[in-house]
């Protein structure tokens, strides 16, 4: 019974395909989302998930691929937020704050005269299942290579999240560090457009970082819980759009929310106890 129940979905090539695409979004979007927490960046890739949306709406205009004008609008975001920062006395989360609600409102002006109403549900919300093969090879491939960089020079990455004054004092190259990560995350939301959607993009990129963050201040069994929680909630999420006829992405992110609130109960019950 529980055997039919897994292998059933399996018999179809687009949950084969919809399981892939989860899965390494949710391992890239987790690996990334235990750095935000640690540098406390967690606004500003709510920011570059809002900004993408006039970059989407223009490929769409010009026919090229979403992501291509995604990522230059990602960037054209993170270049306004450094100059405004550095050429004002505004804090920077009220900087993020006012460059990603102008960008995302243009988004919003560009699709009321251009785009359809689905077009729209599509970009905000993603659609796993039905992304295309080719779709699915460029999220897969560009994700898949975003997390093995992070991995591979996370160490370079804590010390930049943790210390930047001593990194640099060190002869790390601080700035060259800083927009490397940024591009990365870039990178990261805007290849997950198509699977979960610009709005919960943004929770992927913080809730398995912070649930992992509750339970342990070690950074590789940070990212390893983060990523263990993202795959689950991932899994859950395309079998559930399956058999219960329920939007994957939505589902992907509330089951994130369970955990991190389950996690959180808990602790606050073994600490009471105590």
């Amino acid at each position: 019974m529980i055997l039919d129940f897994i292998l059933e979905p399996l018999q179809y090539a687009f949950m084969m395909k919809a399981l892939m695409v989860a899965t390494v979004v949710g391992v890239a979007c987790a690996i990334l989302s235990c750095f935000l927490i640690l540098k406390g960046w967690s606004l500003l890739g709510d920011a570059i998930s809002h900004a993408v949306l006039p970059g989407v709406v223009v490929a769409y205009m010009l026919g090229i691929p979403f992501g291509l004008g995604a990522f230059v609008f990602a960037m054209l975001c993170v270049i306004l937020i450094g100059l405004i920062k550095n050429n004002s006395k505004i804090k920077e989360d009220a900087v993020m704050g006012i460059v990603f609600t102008t960008f995302f409102a243009l988004g919003l002006m560009l699709i009321s005269k251009i785009v359809s109403s689905v077009d729209l549900t599509h970009v905000l919300f993603g659609e796993v299942l039905g992304i295309s093969d080719e779709s699915a090879l460029y999220t897969t491939a560009i994700l898949a290579v975003v997390s093995a960089i992070i991995l591979i020079f996370r160490r370079v990455f804590l010390v930049f999240c943790f210390d930047p004054i001593h990194a640099q004092t060190i002869g790390m190259p601080v700035t060259f560090i800083h927009y490397a990560f940024l591009v990365l995350l870039a990178i990261t939301i805007t290849g997950s457009i198509q699977t979960v959607g610009i709005i919960l993009v943004i929770a992927m990129l913080i809730t398995p970082g912070s649930t992992a963050f509750l339970l342990t201040k070690n950074i590789s069994n940070m990212i390893m819980i983060a990523v263990l929680v993202s795959v689950f909630s991932s899994v859950v999420g395309a079998y559930s759009s399956y058999y219960f006829d329920v939007a994957t992405g939505g589902t992907i992110v509330f089951v994130q929310g369970i955990i991190f609130l389950a996690v959180l109960s808990y602790q606050k019950l073994t600490s009471s106890g105590s």
